[in-house]
C-alpha cells in the first residue's frame, strides 16, 4: 500500500508524533521478523489499523459480556486459524487472580503483561467515535506530545493495552492483507523532540508506553477518554512492552550523589523495547538533542540535568549530543555510548598484582578509542562507593562525569571523548561512609608546579637519541666496570633552569670532571621542597618544578649522549599524609598497612606502604620499571631500605608486631624488593639497582634465587652503599692526627666485610646537612691543613675497593653546608675571588683522580673479588700509614699510600712485589697545583731485594705530608 492510499484508507493525512521524525511511508514489505511466526498473513500492524472500525466494536462487545461468551468466542476461534488464533485468544483466568495492565501490540496483536508493573482494575478506552481518530494518529502520527503517565487511553488500542483485555476480530473472518503492501518506516531527518515523560523520575515498571508498530513506530496521542468495563485478565503473553527513557528515583540519586558504579548501564543510548532509549546526565545544561546523521531528536528535561527520550530505532545508530548552556551550544560526544577502553587482560593482571607496565592501563591516557580521540581516565578505588572526574573541563565538578567499576579489581574507568593533553584533572571518590574527597591521581604522569596539586593529562612526543648508549651500557656489569657518581639535587644545583637548560650545563660540567654517573635526588614530585624529594606524592610524574616530562627526557638523553649515565633516587619506603594524595586513598587504608602501628613511619611522620597487597606491590615494581624504560634513567638508587626490611625499625618494644616466625624481619618488603629487582633485571637490560642499607642484613647484593645463612634468598640488588665505611672513615678524619693512631682500626675495617656485598662508598647529600657540616669542614686544623685532608680522602677513597659516590659541592670544598635553596657556593670557583685557587684545585684534584681511575682497571675491574685487593701495611698506627696494592683481572698492580700525619715522611720504606721493576708515581693529592706543598716522587723508583712487609722486595719513598699517592709499574 502506498503512502497515498494508506491516508485515503483513514480519511486522514500523515502526521508525526513528538518522538519520532516524519515517517515517509515506503512501499518495501514488512520484515518477517516483525510478523506473528503462527501465520504469514495475520499479526501486521496494518492489520490493527486497517480493522479499527471492526476493532472498535469488538470492544464494546467485550467490554459487557458474560464470561461464558468469552469462553465461547475462544471456543469459535480456536475452530478457525491458529495465527488468528493467537491474535484474537483471550483466556480466563481464577476468579482470585488480580488483574493487570496489558499492552496490545500493535505488529503482532499479541497480548502483553509486565509482571512488574502494577494494576489497576479498570482502564478508560476511547470512546467509539473517537476510534477512526486514534486509528490515524497510530498509523499516522500527530504532532502532539507523548501521552503522560496516567492519562486516559482514546484509542481502542490503548484501552485494551490498558485494561488487559484482547482485540479480537468479528466472528466472521476477514480477507487478510497483502503483506508486500505495507510500509517499512523510515526515518524524516526533520529536528523533532524525543520527549519523555513527567519531569518526576518514574520507575519503567510502573510505566507502559504503547509499543512501536511496524509501520509507525509511534506512541499513540490520547485524546478522550471512555470508561470501558475490564473482564478478569487472561495469562501473560509473550511480547514486551515498551518501557519509560527515564531513570528511576534509584538511579536518578545515585548518579546525583556520586555512588553509582555503573553509570554506562543507565546513561547513554540503550535499545528496549519500543526503540532505543537515550539518556544524558549534563548538570546546567538547559537542553540536549541527540544527533544522528540528518536526524536531530530533541530530548526531555526530566530535572536535575537529567535528558531522556525514546527514538523508534531498531539499532543505537553513531550519535552525538548537541547541549545547549545559557548563552552556548556545544556539539560533543557521548562519553556514556562508549564501551570500556581497558581490556580483560589488563584487569587480569592488575588484579593478580603483575601487571609490569601498570603505566599503560592506570591512570590519564590519551587514545582513539571507537575512532573517537579523547582520554580513558582510569583509577584504582576498590573501597569507593563511587569515582567521579572533575578537571578544568568540567569547570571542576564530576556530578556529571561519574566512572564504571570493573568488575572486582576494584578499577573504575571512563573514555572521555575530546578531552586532550594539558587538561587538570583529580578523582572525586566518595568514600564508604558516604563522604567525598578530592584525589590527585596516583597514577599521573605529569602534575602541576607545586603547591598546586591537580593531575595533568599528557602523552610524550619525544625521539630519542641515545641508541649507541643503551647498547653498549650493558656490555659489563657495573660492579665490574669503572663507576664513579657524581650526586645532584637537580633543582638547586643550578637555582632556577629548567631541565633544558640543565641539559645545556651539566653533560659539559660531569664530563669535564670525568664522573662516569650522575646521581639525581629524588625526581618524582612532592609537595614539599624541603624534603629534597624524599616525601613523594606522584610516583610517576617527573617534578613539574623543572619542566615537563619531556623536558626531563630531554636531559636524560643529554647526558647519555655525552657518555654519562643516570641514576635516580627512587623511594618506595613510605609517602607523606597529604589529604589529597595515597593516605587513605578511598576512605580506608588502601596503600598503607591497614595496622596503624605498621603503616606509620616513626622518624619521618610519613605512611609506609602496605608491601604484602599484591596491588600495591605491584604499583611500585612497575613504577621502577617505568622510570627505567620510558625515562631510559640507567640505575635506581633504593632509599631507606633498612627501615623496610625490620618491623621494628626505630620503634619502641611494644610498638611492632613480630612475623609469622616471631622474628622482626619484614616478610612482605623482603618479597616485593626480591621482586622488584628480579622484574628490573628481566625487563631492562643493562640497568643497575643500588641499596641504601645501613645494617648487616645478609645478601642484598646477592641473587633472589640464592638462600644465604638466614634462610632468605638473595634481595637482588646490584650494588649497596657502604654506610659502615663512611661512618667509620669520616670518623676517623675528624680526629685530630695526634689521636688518629686511636681509631686506625677505623679506617681498616671496612676490608674485613669488603666482599661480603657489592659496594658503593658514598660522600652523600646526607654528611654535609643538619649540622653535619660539610666535607672539607669536617677535617681537623687551619684552611691548609682541612683542604690537605680532603684530597688526602678523596685519594683513599678512589683507592678503595668499591664504587665512589660525591656530593655536588664537595668536588671543590665548599666550606658551608648544603642548602636546597641556595645551592652549591659556585661563587668559591670565580676566579674574581681571591680564594678562588685552593678550591679550584680541589675541582682538578677530582677530575685527575676519575682520569686515572677510568684508565686503570686495576681500581675497578675486581672491586667485589678479594683477588684484587693485598694489604701492604694495615697496622702502621703510630705512623697514620695505610697501603694496599689493587690488581686488575691480569695481575696489572697499582700502589695506593696514604700519610693521614701532618709529616713528611721521607725514605719511607714499603714490601712490593719483587715482579714489578721500577714504580713510578700516577697521583699525588699534594701536588702544587691541587693546592699542596708540591713534595713527590718525580723520578722512577725501584725495588730493593731487602723484605719488608712481608715481602720480598722494598722501596723508599717519600710521603707527603696528609697526602696520598698512587704509583703504579713503570
Amino acid at each position: 500500500m502506498t503512502k497515498t492510499g494508506a491516508a485515503k484508507k483513514t480519511g486522514t493525512s500523515v502526521k508525526r508524533t513528538s518522538v519520532t521524525a516524519k515517517v515517509p511511508v515506503e512501499t518495501d514489505s514488512v520484515d518477517p521478523g516483525s510478523v506473528d511466526q503462527g501465520s504469514a498473513e495475520t499479526g501486521s500492524a496494518a492489520d490493527a489499523v486497517a480493522k479499527t472500525g471492526d476493532l472498535r466494536k469488538t470492544v464494546t462487545k467485550r467490554a459487557s459480556a458474560k464470561k461464558a461468551a468469552g469462553k465461547k468466542a475462544v471456543a469459535k476461534k480456536g475452530a478457525g486459524k491458529k495465527s488468528s488464533a493467537k491474535k484474537g485468544l483471550a483466556r480466563k483466568t481464577s476468579a482470585a487472580e488480580k488483574p493487570t495492565r496489558r499492552t496490545v501490540s500493535a505488529d503482532t496483536g499479541a497480548v502483553t503483561d509486565p509482571e512488574a508493573a502494577p494494576t489497576e482494575p479498570e482502564r478508560t478506552a476511547a470512546a467509539p467515535e473517537e476510534a477512526s481518530a486514534g486509528a490515524e494518529r497510530m498509523s499516522t502520527a500527530a504532532d502532539e506530545p507523548d501521552p503522560a503517565p496516567g492519562r486516559a487511553p482514546s484509542t481502542p488500542e490503548q484501552a485494551a493495552a490498558a485494561t488487559g483485555t484482547t482485540l479480537a476480530p468479528e466472528p466472521s473472518p476477514t480477507p487478510e492483507p497483502d503483506l508486500a503492501s505495507v510500509p517499512e518506516p523510515t526515518l524524516d531527518p526533520s529536528p523533532v523532540s524525543a520527549s519523555g515523560p513527567a519531569q518526576d523520575p518514574v520507575d519503567p515498571t510502573e510505566t507502559v508506553i504503547p509499543p512501536t508498530t511496524a509501520t509507525l513506530p509511534d506512541p499513540v496521542e490520547p485524546t478522550e477518554s471512555a470508561s470501558v468495563d475490564v473482564p478478569e485478565p487472561t495469562a501473560p503473553a509473550s511480547p514486551t512492552p515498551a518501557i519509560s527513557p527515564a531513570l528511576n528515583a534509584t538511579d536518578r540519586g545515585r548518579l546525583l550523589h556520586g555512588t553509582h558504579h555503573a553509570p554506562h548501564s543507565v546513561l547513554g543510548a540503550h535499545p528496549v523495547p519500543g526503540g532505543v532509549a537515550f539518556r544524558v546526565f549534563r548538570p546546567f545544561a538547559l537542553g540536549v538533542t541527540v544527533v544522528a546523521g540528518e536526524l536531530r531528536a530533541e530530548l526531555h528535561d526530566d530535572g536535575d540535568g537529567f535528558f531522556s527520550g525514546l527514538l523508534p530505532l531498531r539499532d543505537v545508530p553513531a550519535y552525538r549530543l548537541s547541549v545547549a548552556y545559557d548563552g552556548a551550544v556545544q556539539d560533543v560526544e557521548d562519553a556514556y555510548r562508549f564501551l570500556p577502553a581497558l581490556g580483560d587482560l589488563d584487569l587480569h593482571l592488575i588484579g593478580e598484582g603483575r601487571h609490569e607496565e601498570l603505566w599503560q592501563a592506570l591512570g590519564a591516557r590519551t587514545m582513539t578509542h571507537q575512532g573517537v580521540p579523547g582520554t580513558r581516565f582510569t583509577v584504582w578505588a576498590p573501597d569507593a562507593q563511587g569515582v567521579r572526574l572533575a578537571g578544568t573541563f568540567n569547570f571542576w565538578d564530576g556530578t556529571g562525569a561519574p566512572l564504571r567499576s570493573l568488575g572486582a579489581t576494584g578499577v573504575w574507568e571512563v573514555f572521555m571523548p575530546g578531552i586532550g593533553e594539558g587538561e587538570l584533572y583529580k578523582f572525586e571518590i566518595t568514600r564508604p561512609d558516604g563522604s567525598r574527597t578530592l584525589r590527585a591521581d596516583p597514577m599521573a604522569r605529569r602534575t602541576e608546579v607545586p603547591p598546586s596539586t591537580s593531575s595533568i593529562v599528557t602523552a610524550s612526543h619525544y625521539t630519542w637519541g641515545d641508541e649507541e648508549w643503551l647498547a653498549r651500557r650493558a656490555q659489563v656489569p657495573a660492579h665490574e666496570a669503572a663507576f664513579s657518581v657524581y650526586e645532584l639535587h637537580l633543582a638547586s644545583w643550578r637555582p632556577g633552569l629548567t631541565y633544558r637548560q640543565l641539559a645545556e650545563q651539566l653533560p659539559a660540567y660531569i664530563k669535564d670532571l670525568g664522573f662516569t654517573h650522575v646521581e639525581l635526588m629524588p625526581v618524582a614530585e612532592h609537595p614539599f621542597g624541603g624534603s629534597w624529594g624524599y616525601q613523594v606524592t606522584g610516583f610517576y610524574a617527573p617534578t613539574a618544578r623543572l619542566g615537563t616530562p619531556d623536558d626531563f627526557r630531554f636531559l636524560v638523553d643529554a647526558l647519555h649522549q655525552a657518555g654519562i649515565g643516570v641514576l635516580m633516587d627512587w623511594v618506595p619506603a613510605h609517602f607523606p599524609r597529604d589529604e589529597w594524595a595515597l593516605a587513605e586513598f578511598d576512605g580506608r587504608p588502601l596503600y598503607e598497612h591497614e595496622d596503624p602501628l605498621r603503616a606509620a613511619h616513626p622518624d619521618w611522620g610519613t605512611l609506609e606502604f602496605d608491601f604484602g597487597r599484591r596491588e600495591v606491590r605491584n604499583f611500585l615494581v612497575a613504577n621502577a620499571v617505568y622510570w627505567c624504560e620510558e625515562f631510559h634513567i640507567d640505575g635506581l638508587r633504593v632509599d631507606a631500605v633498612a627501615s623496610m626490611l625490620y618491623l621494628d625499625y626505630s620503634r619502641e618494644p611494644d610498638q611492632w608486631t613480630p612475623n609469622e616466625h616471631g622474628g622482626r624481619e619484614n616478610l612482605d618488603a623482603v618479597a616485593f624488593l626480591q621482586e622488584m629487582n628480579a622484574t628490573v633485571y628481566r625487563r631492562v637490560p643493562g640497568v643497575v639497582t643500588i641499596a641504601e642499607e645501613s645494617t648487616a642484613w645478609d645478601g642484598v647484593t646477592r641473587a633472589t634465587h640464592h638462600i644465604g645463612p638466614g634462610g632468605f634468598g638473595g634481595l637482588g640488588f646490584g650494588l649497596k652503599w657502604n654506610m659502615g665505611w663512611m661512618h667509620d672513615s669520616l670518623d676517623y678524619m675528624s680526629h685530630e692526627p695526634v689521636h688518629r693512631k686511636f681509631h686506625h682500626h677505623e679506617m681498616t675495617f671496612s676490608m674485613v666485610y669488603a666482599y661480603s656485598e657489592n659496594y658503593v662508598l658514598p660522600i652523600s647529600h646526607d654528611e654535609v646537612v643538619h649540622g653535619k657540616r660539610s666535607l672539607v669542614s669536617k677535617m681537623p686544623g687551619d684552611w691548609w691543613q682541612q683542604r690537605a685532608n680532603h684530597r688526602a680522602y678523596l685519594g683513599f677513597m678512589w683507592a678503595h675497593p668499591g664504587k665512589q659516590l660525591l656530593f655536588m659541592g664537595q668536588e671543590f670544598a665548599q666550606g658551608a653546608e648544603w642548602s636546597e635553596t641556595r645551592g652549591p657556593d659556585w661563587w668559591l670557583v670565580d676566579p674574581a675571588y681571591g680564594a678562588e685557587a685552593d678550591h679550584r684545585g680541589v675541582r682538578d684534584l677530582v677530575r685527575d683522580l676519575n682520569e686515572v681511575y677510568r684508565h686503570t682497571p686495576a681500581l675497578w675491574q675486581l672491586d667485589t673479588d678479594p683477588a684484587g685487593f693485598q694489604w701492604i701495611t694495615g697496622d702502621s698506627a703510630e705512623d697514620n700509614v695505610i697501603a694496599f696494592l689493587r690488581y686488575d683481572a691480569d695481575g696489572s698492580p697499582l700502589l695506593a699510600v696514604s700519610n693521614f700525619s701532618p709529616v713528611v715522611r721521607h725514605d719511607y720504606r714499603l714490601g712490593v712485589p719483587d715482579d714489578v721493576p721500577a714504580w713510578h708515581e700516577t697521583l699525588n693529592t699534594d701536588t702544587a697545583r691541587y693546592g699542596g706543598g708540591g713534595i713527590t716522587n718525580p723520578a722512577p723508583v725501584k725495588p730493593e731485594p731487602q723484605p719488608w712487609h712481608g715481602r720480598p722486595a722494598s722501596i723508599q719513598v717519600t710521603l707527603p705530608p696528609l697526602a696520598t699517592v698512587w704509583l703504579r709499574p713503570s
